[in-house]
């Protein structure tokens, strides 16, 4: 997840949030792409809430199944296959 500067006169916290396995293909095609409220996104991952605040520019990927920490590009993102 990052955070860029919010869209100007749009309800944008300016946080991005991904799986981290999309490859340049799925990043290019629109339809991939939604716009939710942020509650929207801590109602499906509560981990998230802690780092809300954070500056622009912020970069975090999550290491396990509860934990995040700043990418300093050295570790693997984890990602994790959810079941339906």
């Amino acid at each position: 997840m990052y955070r860029e500067i919010p869209d100007y006169g749009k309800p944008d916290s300016g946080w991005r949030f991904m799986a981290g396995n999309e490859d340049n293909e799925y990043m290019n095609n629109p339809n991939n792409h939604h716009i939710f409220a942020i509650n929207t996104i801590c109602n499906y991952d509560k981990d998230i809430i802690p780092y809300l605040k954070a500056k622009i520019g912020s970069v975090y990927i999550r290491i396990n199944n509860n934990d995040f920490e700043l990418d300093d590009k050295t570790k693997p993102i984890f990602v994790d296959k959810q079941h339906r």
